[in-house]
């Protein structure tokens, strides 16, 4: 069922439909750097959904804040909400009976795109399908009622929202309201309805007997685990969702347009480069005249994007990158394909920043403080010249602009677009090593801290193991599916 894209009678609709008529056209922006406040807003507006829940995500996990997020929607669904999950199905090893459960209840729609058909030895795809299923869709959005969307880089799981004391990623989301919504929800029923997304009953088959009383197994036990309080707390406490209907929320109203691939591009037949978001990025922020701060974690901008950045800095534009250490990287692989491109891009003029493992204070972007172990910078964001920024899923790396689906609002926001910029003035010192070439071409890693400077002649953090694995990954011929 394809959603209608009109202005419904619902709480959410009227709780923004006098801003919307203040500021026609415009799109209201409210951002999202907290962790637990990306879950909470979620949370919230799953519970105050009356009429639709479209959410599509590349990763959903079953931990905590997965299993809180997957009965948000199902007591959505029990109110009489219409719920359609659209869910990558490269990272649902373990999920097969929570997914055939949810969509088995009857306002439940339940699609995996790309399927694996092999279900047990899910490696087997890789070997007999590669081709197929190593382009995944990245996209991620979270749409109440076509009314309200969530877009940016988090996935759904613990390390996204700094749940437990595993692995944090850093990330940033904005809420939205306006007709960029229409346009999420456009993008949404592409995908939705395209080729590649099969509806869960064809791929796992028959619900098993005992599906309900097992989800609501999970259900209980995750509300039994000491970790979640906080978290369905959080739930309650946050006036995101009362500001918003009360036309409260202190949203910037701005221009911002979606950015998103075909589906098409999944199955290799998106031959038309000028329909790839990447061109669409390209072309609608423009080029920066005086400075370009990005941030991404997996950062891999092969030879011509290193040209690029060149010519940027070449020309007088201040170009400032913010990418994971090899301390801070959960995929290594990624390190080794940015890593033979740090001397070029240094000679060139441009300076680059690794994220350290170590926390900083609450609230701060890109990162938060939380009792996680270690963090790593999950993020994808970039401004131009104060003016406007891009926050979305897209990573500036080759599987992100040829492989795999993604999306993202480029916004027009110098409140933003500075946040950012500040960031990179005033804090990233003692969030980041920053990276310098030295006169006999080494490079160093400058540690600022609080008693004074460190300076790293080898990546910091790391055992020579590491570093030296990384070194082989990076002779190898892999940058492509990077």
């Amino acid at each position: 069922m394809a959603p209608v894209f009109t202005s419904a009678d619902t709480r959410l609709s009227r709780g923004v439909a006098s801003a919307l008529s203040i500021h026609p056209g415009k799109a209201g922006v409210y951002p999202l750097p907290v962790p637990r406040d990306a879950f909470a807003a979620r949370g919230a507006l799953a519970r105050v959904a009356e009429q639709s829940l479209d959410i599509q995500y590349y990763i959903w996990q079953g931990d905590i804040t997965g299993y809180l997020l997957f009965e948000a929607a199902w007591q959505a669904a029990e109110r009489g909400v219409h719920v359609r999950l659209l869910l990558d199905d490269n990272n649902t090893a373990g999920l097969d009976a929570t997914i055939a459960a949810l969509d088995a209840h009857a306002n439940i729609e339940v699609r995996l795109y790309n399927p694996l058909f092999q279900r047990r030895m899910r490696w087997l795809n890789y070997i007999t399908d590669f081709r197929r299923v190593n382009r995944r869709m990245h996209n991620k959005s979270f749409t109440v009622d076509n009314t309200v969307t969530v877009v940016g880089g988090r996935n759904i799981g613990d390390d996204y929202f700094a749940a437990g004391h595993g692995m944090a990623f850093d990330d940033l989301d904005v809420v939205a309201v306006g007709p960029v919504v229409a346009e999420v929800a456009r993008s949404f029923d592409l995908y939705w309805n395209s080729a590649s997304a099969f509806p869960a009953s064809q791929v796992l088959g028959e619900v098993a007997p005992d599906a309900l009383a097992q989800l609501q197994g999970k259900f209980a036990a995750t509300h039994a685990n000491p970790e979640s309080a906080e978290y369905l707390e959080s739930l309650l406490q946050t006036p995101l969702v009362t500001d918003l209907c009360n036309g409260d929320l202190a949203m910037q109203w701005v221009d911002a347009r979606l950015m998103s691939d075909s589906p098409a591009k999944t199955l290799d037949s998106e031959t038309d480069k000028d329909a790839l978001l990447l061109t669409q990025l390209l072309r609608t922020a423009g080029d920066p005249d005086a400075g370009f701060d990005l941030v991404s974690p997996y950062f891999v901008p092969m030879a011509q994007g290193t040209q690029d950045l060149a010519a940027l800095a070449a020309r007088g534009v201040k170009v400032r990158i913010l990418t994971n250490s090899l301390e801070a990287t959960d995929v290594g692989a990624v390190h080794a394909g940015y890593s033979k491109r740090r001397k070029e891009l240094l000679r060139a003029g441009v300076q680059l920043y690794e994220l350290k493992r170590a926390t900083a204070p609450d609230g701060e972007i890109p990162r938060q403080a939380s009792g996680n172990s270690s963090a790593s910078l999950h993020a994808k964001t970039f401004q131009l010249d104060g003016k406007r920024i891009f926050v979305g899923s897209f990573n500036f790396d080759p599987r992100s602009a040829v492989l795999n689906t993604e999306m993202g609002m480029v916004i027009d926001s110098p409140e933003l677009a500075h946040g950012l910029e500040t960031i990179f003035d005033a804090k990233l010192a003692l969030l980041a090593y920053e990276v310098r070439l030295q006169e006999d071409g080494s490079i160093q890693w400058i540690e600022h801290t609080s008693q004074g400077q460190n300076v790293h002649d080898t990546e910091p953090g790391v055992a020579w193991m590491r570093r030296f694995g990384v070194g082989v990954l990076s002779l190898l011929p892999i940058d492509w599916m990077l």
